[in-house]
C-alpha cells in the first residue's frame, strides 16, 4: 500500500508569527537557503547555531555598549521614556577566521535582570547566548521582525559593498513573564549559501 501524500503550503510550514514576519518584510522563505532561513526563524542561541554550522568557536566583540534613560516609549518592552536602558552593539566573529558573522544591536532592561546576570553582560566579552547557558536564564524569545535592507555603514564589517543586501530578524526576549531586551540580529545576504 503506498503512502498517501498530502499536500503542504508554505504557511503550514512556519509558525503564524514567523510567516507573517517575513511576509511582511517581503522575504520568501523558499528564496532563501536553509541556514538563513533557520537563522531567521528558530529562537535557539545564535552562537551556538553559528558554531554547529561553521564549525568555528564564536567570540564577542563589542561595539559600544552604554546605560542612557529612553528618550522614547518602547513599546515591545512594555517601557516608558526615561526608563534606564542598555544599548548594545556587538559582533559576532570566528574566533580563528576573524570574519563577522553578525552584527547584533541590543535595547536591555537592566532593572529587569538578575544582579549577577547583569554585572556579567556588562563586564564579560560573552555573547548573550552563552550567558543565558551559564545562568541557567530561563528565556521565551518572538520574533517580531524581519526585514531586507541595505548594508548602508554595516558593510565595513563584512567587508561588503553599502549597496548589497543585508538579512535581519528582531525579537524580544522574555524572562519571569517580562520583555527584558530586545535584539535585532544582521547579516549580509550573500552568507549562508548551502554548500
Amino acid at each position: 500500500m503506498q503512502a498517501k501524500e498530502i499536500p503542504v503550503s508554505k504557511s503550514d510550514l512556519l509558525r503564524a508569527d514567523l510567516q507573517e514576519s517575513l511576509s511582511h518584510s517581503h522575504i520568501d522563505p523558499a528564496q532563501i537557503t536553509t541556514f538563513q532561513r533557520i537563522i531567521l526563524t528558530t529562537d535557539g542561541t545564535l552562537t551556538e547555531i553559528l558554531e554547529a554550522y561553521l564549525y568555528e568557536k564564536i567570540q564577542l566583540v563589542k561595539l559600544s555598549q552604554e546605560i542612557v534613560a529612553s528618550a522614547q516609549e518602547i513599546k515591545a518592552l512594555d517601557l516608558n521614556i526615561g526608563t534606564n536602558i542598555m544599548n548594545r552593539k556587538v559582533l559576532l566573529q570566528g574566533k580563528i577566521s576573524r570574519r563577522n558573522w553578525i552584527y547584533a544591536e541590543s535595547v536591555i532592561v537592566p532593572a529587569r535582570l538578575d544582579e549577577i546576570y547583569r554585572e556579567r553582560l556588562l563586564k564579560s566579552q560573552e555573547p548573550i547566548g552563552r550567558l543565558w547557558l551559564e545562568h541557567r536564564v530561563e528565556t521565551f524569545k518572538e520574533i517580531i521582525d524581519s526585514k531586507r535592507e541595505l548594508a548602508g555603514e554595516l558593510s565595513d564589517y563584512f567587508l561588503i559593498k553599502s549597496e548589497d543586501k543585508l538579512l535581519s530578524r528582531t525579537y524580544r526576549v522574555f524572562s519571569k513573564g517580562q520583555p527584558i531586551m530586545m535584539i535585532t540580529e544582521k547579516f549580509p545576504e550573500s552568507y549562508f549559501i548551502d554548500k
